[in-house]
């Protein structure tokens, strides 16, 4: 029965403090939430812009320099 850990309060993510006194449980639902914030966020920034390639960054480049004379 060592291996039970349930009723050991050091393992418990209710009662177990981190760092700005929130139980671990509240940190890692923030983190759940940061994490799917970001997902989002990753994936519309992705539609608006398609990767560019080499050759379409190179055009870009001399073009800017030229100033569009």
């Amino acid at each position: 029965m060592k291996d039970d850990h349930h009723g050991d309060p050091a393992s418990d993510p209710d009662k177990l403090k981190g760092p700005g006194g929130m139980t671990f449980r509240q940190i890692h639902e923030q983190v759940q939430k940061s994490v799917e914030r970001d997902r989002e966020a990753q994936t519309a920034h992705e539609s608006h812009a398609p990767p560019q390639g080499r050759w379409q960054r190179w055009v870009r480049y001399v073009w800017g320099r030229s100033g569009r004379r």
